[in-house]
């Protein structure tokens, strides 16, 4: 079950893939999510997806400060360009405080 994510900084990634180059995205995308977990800060992810290649990745972190830190990442910003010239049809991103946050979980 997911945690309380209050006071955390949300990054919203929302996102639609051109479907170029699948393994290379696939071994980028690998890359990115083990070296984003070795970040101080960072607090989990959460990512849906469907066929057609829309996603929504949510990224959180302890505070913005973890959140713009990531995002300056040379290997982050390496691979962000990356995106942006082969994977990626269009991407939006947003960030946000978590004011409020609980879960349920069916037992």
């Amino acid at each position: 079950m997911a945690e309380d994510r209050t006071g955390q900084t949300a990054v919203l990634f929302i996102s639609a893939r051109t479907g170029e180059d699948a393994e290379g995205y696939a071994t980028a995308a690998a890359a990115m999510d083990a070296l984003a977990a070795e970040q101080p800060g960072y607090r989990g992810v959460d990512h849906v997806g469907n066929a057609d290649g829309q996603a929504i990745t949510i990224s959180y972190w302890a505070d913005e400060a973890s959140a713009i830190a990531w995002r300056k990442h040379p290997e982050h910003a390496e691979t962000r360009e990356a995106g942006r010239g082969r994977w990626y049809g269009w991407y939006m991103l947003h960030v946000a405080t978590i004011g409020r946050s609980y879960s349920w979980e069916r037992k």
